[in-house]
């Protein structure tokens, strides 16, 4: 085995050659084990992730499967998946055998994620529980579609948790009004409040704007970046979703108040934010916004929610209302099916009179083909 000792350091290290999944010949020099056996298990490890090979630990896979995904996906995305993976699923598998992981395994694990209370003895949400085992299930997806793992043991084993969270909860306008008049003395919070619930963005699309992407000719607010604060960095990623890039037309009261803020904020260059403040302070003033004007508090995501009800309310169609808001026309129509109530009794209605219209026109036809033979 090339584990050797290092006299002068009184530690091993291990020193190899091997072919990469690649095919390349390479060597990989490794120092500063305190005993053989720590070396020979790291030289076990590392040829085993850099081979591919699936007899490897879990531990080690999930390493392989980062490294696949990181050039794929947004910085954002791939800290929520390393908080939920390295948090909730490695500490239970990270010693197994990837291929050793059978469907037993994966309902045990689950059981363990159903019984968590937290120290104020609340479960992990139904959302959240599904959360964790979709992530814990593309893990052995990826094994199964790109390193010849004979089957997923999540998906045999069954899912956990239920895909829809919590009753959606959003104001009505009248409330909104309430809550804005409560914060008109913190202008640039004021105004980021007005562009969340009369455009529908979501927060990081806010936090996002710059004024070049206002056309006050047009009245348009262009959508095409989203902002994150991660590990102490200013991010600025693309958007959502594709359909999330989109133009927004801006009310003419609006385009007044955010035309007349941004000639106040004269040291504001065109690409620099507009809104440079955090979603912790949007988080405190919306809560200090709902003490002082008695509304129920929602989350900030809720005037999302609220914009796309007073859409609904006013009588805009799915289909129009999922352009403004960067949503397939389909998520809007499951999400928001309980606020068209109208339209199916309009649908009902509509097929009530071309049914009879059609009768009409049978019972027409009918009697002058009857009088045609008489004559």
């Amino acid at each position: 085995m090339p584990v050797y000792k290092d006299e002068t350091m009184n530690s091993w290290y291990v020193s190899k050659r091997y072919t990469s999944w690649d095919g390349k010949s390479k060597r990989k020099v490794k120092r500063g084990f305190k005993t053989k056996k720590a070396a020979q298990e790291y030289e076990r490890s590392f040829i085993a992730k850099e081979s591919q090979e699936l007899d490897m630990t879990f531990g080690d896979f999930v390493e392989v499967y980062m490294k696949d995904l990181n050039p794929r996906l947004k910085e954002n995305t791939i800290h929520t998946k390393e908080n939920i993976i390295y948090n909730q699923i490695v500490p239970y598998f990270e010693n197994k055998k990837i291929n050793n992981i059978k469907p037993n395994h994966i309902v045990e694990w689950q059981n363990e994620m159903l019984a968590f209370r937290s120290k104020s003895g609340e479960p992990y949400s139904p959302c959240y529980l599904k959360t964790l085992h979709n992530q814990l299930s593309a893990i052995f997806n990826h094994a199964v579609r790109y390193y010849e793992l004979k089957t997923n043991p999540a998906k045999l084993a069954g899912s956990m948790g239920k895909e829809k969270g919590k009753e959606i909860k959003f104001w009505t306008k009248e409330e909104y009004l309430k809550f804005s008049e409560a914060l008109n003395d913190r202008d640039l919070v004021f105004h980021a409040f007005e562009i969340l619930y009369w455009c529908g963005l979501r927060i990081g699309e806010l936090l996002a704007l710059t004024p070049s992407d206002f056309d006050f000719e047009k009245s348009t607010i262009k959508i095409d970046k989203s902002y994150q604060r991660l590990k102490c960095k200013d991010i600025i990623t693309t958007p959502k979703t594709e359909k999330s890039n989109r133009t927004v037309k801006m009310p003419s009261f609006l385009k007044k108040k955010m035309k007349d803020l941004l000639s106040r904020l004269y040291k504001l260059e065109g690409n620099s934010r507009i809104f440079a403040i955090t979603k912790s302070c949007l988080h405190g003033q919306m809560s200090r916004g709902c003490k002082r004007s008695g509304v129920k508090k929602i989350r900030i995501h809720g005037l999302r929610h609220s914009h796309v009800s007073l859409l609904i309310e006013m009588g805009f169609d799915a289909v129009s209302i999922a352009d403004r808001v960067g949503h397939e026309s389909i998520d809007i129509t499951y999400r928001y099916a309980h606020m068209f109530p109208t339209k199916q009794d309009n649908i009902a209605e509509s097929l009530n009179i071309e049914r009879e219209t059609i009768s009409s026109v049978t019972t027409n036809t009918n009697n002058k083909q009857k009088l045609e033979v008489r004559s």
